[in-house]
């Protein structure tokens, strides 16, 4: 863990190194839900979850482990993009190797978490692999297991370990990619479509994208009702209200251009960002009319990263983190264009009187019910 501004003047890293197996899931949740809280100073900062391999979660405050909880009787594959409940008692869940989900305070006390423990869900028959709070019911939990099948658990109905509070089930064709809660609707992305489920029915309302031969990742800007998947080679931008009149969805534009699988998605406002592990590259596109305004390299020709592609960003307005690897070294690149006061580059042909500028910032505050967690 790094602070930027420090870090660009000199500052140090903070290595966090308490888990003993690979990490699969980081979430970030605001202190003051938690018994953490010690002023009101306070209340505005943020703590990081952590789950791993090692059968445990994690959570860090200032560089440092506060708690630790155990259950899983395997690797902790999720967890929740939000916290569960109302008011200040908030639960967070997990999903495991296990099959199970399970239910954790964050106010109990204690560095190693007893009685965090709340409730185990039992109903999976195969690996939990996505989570969801419903946007409606915030005692409302989605999760989805490895082979695509679909379960609603209201978390407000038992407390008992081995209960069973699923309000609702479904299940979908191929393998699960990502799913995203909008008021009381769910956006399923798995194999080669976007589904949309009522969650107050459990029924499939519609297909708002198909993407062959099969999806890659999937991003919901539900203000502007767009949805954006990532293909093979480009990502496909499609408006949903003409996916609901449509007997079979069409895309409106396509964001061609990249080289293997797009599995890296974000979409806000102003903009689209897009990468994946085959390309050195992640693209900014301008949400409104689909045109490329940037290409910002991952790697560092000069130090002989040359076949390494983008295997994780991270998007807040005019910030862009991306990490990439390769056979002998990785790295991490922030950059920052928030007090950018020229184009970073700009292209022109002969024929043209002006330069097309290349840019990727634009407000920098905006709020959206997309549900996304960064």
């Amino acid at each position: 863990m790094m602070k930027t501004d420090s870090f660009l003047g000199g500052g140090s890293l903070v290595r966090m190194s308490d888990h003993n197996a690979r990490i699969t899931c980081m979430r970030s949740f605001p202190l003051n839900e938690t018994s953490l809280v010690r002023s009101e100073i306070q209340r505005e900062e943020n703590v990081l979850v952590t789950s791993s391999c090692d059968h445990s979660i994690r959570l860090w405050w200032k560089g440092a482990c506060h708690r630790c909880f155990r259950g899983h009787n395997g690797a902790v594959s999720t967890l929740s993009d939000k916290l569960l409940g109302a008011g200040g008692v908030k639960v967070l869940a997990s999903g495991g190797e296990d099959g199970t989900v399970r239910l954790w305070s964050l106010s109990s006390s204690g560095k190693r978490g007893q009685q965090a423990l709340k409730a185990t869900l039992y109903g999976h028959q195969k690996p939990v692999s996505l989570m969801s709070v419903a946007g409606h019911k915030p005692s409302l939990l989605v999760t989805m297991s490895r082979d695509s099948k679909v379960r609603v658990w209201d978390t407000n109905t038992s407390s008992a370990v081995r209960s069973s509070c699923c309000v609702g089930m479904t299940s979908l064709p191929g393998a699960p990619v990502d799913m995203k809660c909008d008021e009381a609707l769910l956006y399923i992305a798995a194999g080669s479509s976007v589904v949309v489920v009522d969650l107050r029915t459990m029924r499939k309302v519609n297909t708002v994208a198909i993407c062959q031969p099969k999806l890659y990742s999937f991003a919901i800007m539900r203000s502007k009702s767009l949805i954006c998947t990532g293909g093979f080679g480009k990502a496909l931008l499609w408006d949903i209200r003409r996916s609901q009149e449509a007997s079979k969805p069409k895309a409106v534009t396509e964001l061609d251009g990249h080289m293997g699988s797009v599995s890296l998605l974000h979409m806000d406002p102003y903009k689209i960002v897009t990468g994946g592990l085959g390309d050195n590259f992640v693209n900014a596109w301008e949400i409104d009319t689909g045109k490329q305004t940037n290409s910002l390299l991952c790697n560092r020709p000069e130090l002989g990263n040359t076949n390494i592609g983008c295997s994780a960003m991270a998007v807040n307005a005019c910030r862009i983190a991306t990490a990439s690897y390769g056979e002998s070294q990785g790295l991490v690149s922030f950059r920052d264009f928030s007090g950018a006061v020229r184009p970073t580059s700009s292209k022109c042909n002969d024929d043209e009187e002006e330069a097309d500028v290349w840019k990727f910032w634009g407000t920098q505050t905006y709020s959206d019910s997309d549900g996304s967690n960064e």
